[in-house]
């Protein structure tokens, strides 16, 4: 990549750091659709969000869990269900066309979530309080444990919505049930993945070091209450084009 793309990619992708981590997310989607906007090919756009993901992941992770937003409950069942099905979905490889497909819907679902998460009815359920149903968990992890691993995201803008739209957790409990979620699936998928044909991009240690910095400011205003309306519209705004992009070019 050329200097000037470097630079404005680690703008991007600090403000989607940012955007994500306020509610738990880590930001693969967000990455993944900032990366289709300057047409990165498939092969680099899918293991850099997942590297993104998991050193975001794990910041949020540790941010949540030290504020007691966690509940190992309401993880295991979802993680049970996802961890040997993202390895599945990460060792496959999609033409190109495929691939800008499966993103393109993805990126749109993405959209949608973040619309409904800034102007969705507030959910009653009180923080601290899990009502998990293991079973259909473990069969909903599955689903969201491939989809992850195929198209290289870690899964939270599928659980997010279950938990907060089934009432089985608060918001920032969903984003602390939601966080070592991403933060597994992305692993795996990325082990996974490393058997096929994958490249990273040179400039990855920037690009990382800018998503870090978003973490650091999102989970902080995520922690504080921060109103998130107007960045998560804007953001659906973003990742809709680029979805759309993506389907239009397939």
């Amino acid at each position: 990549m050329e200097l000037q793309q470097v630079i404005f990619l680690s703008v991007l992708f600090f403000m989607v750091a940012t955007f994500y981590t306020t509610v738990g997310h880590a930001g693969a989607s967000g990455y993944l659709a900032m990366m289709a906007l300057l047409g990165l090919a498939p092969e680099v756009m899918r293991p850099t969000a997942l590297v993104l993901n998991i050193v975001v992941a794990a910041f949020t992770v540790y941010r949540f869990r030290r504020a007691r937003f966690f509940s190992w409950p309401g993880l295991w069942p979802f993680l049970l269900g996802s961890v040997p099905f993202a390895a599945v979905g990460g060792v496959q490889s999609l033409s190109r066309g495929t691939y800008y497909v499966a993103m393109g819907v993805v990126l749109l679902l993405a959209a949608a979530y973040l619309v409904w998460r800034a102007f969705g009815s507030r959910v009653l359920m009180e923080e601290g309080i899990v009502r998990v149903r293991k079973l259909p968990a473990v069969f909903m992890g599955c689903a969201i444990g491939f989809v992850s691993g195929l198209i290289g995201v870690g899964g939270g803008i599928f659980l997010s919505p279950i938990l907060l739209m089934l009432n089985w957790a608060g918001p920032k409990t969903t984003a602390g049930i939601s966080a070592p979620f991403i933060l597994v699936n992305s692993a795996v998928a990325l082990i996974a993945g490393s058997l096929t044909v994958q490249s990273l991009p040179g400039e990855l240690p920037l690009l990382v070091a800018a998503a870090l910095a978003g973490a650091c400011l999102g989970t902080w205003l995520g922690l504080v209450r921060f109103k998130q309306k107007g960045l998560l519209v804007t953001l659906a705004i973003v990742m809709s084009l680029a979805g759309l992009k993506l389907l239009l070019t397939a």
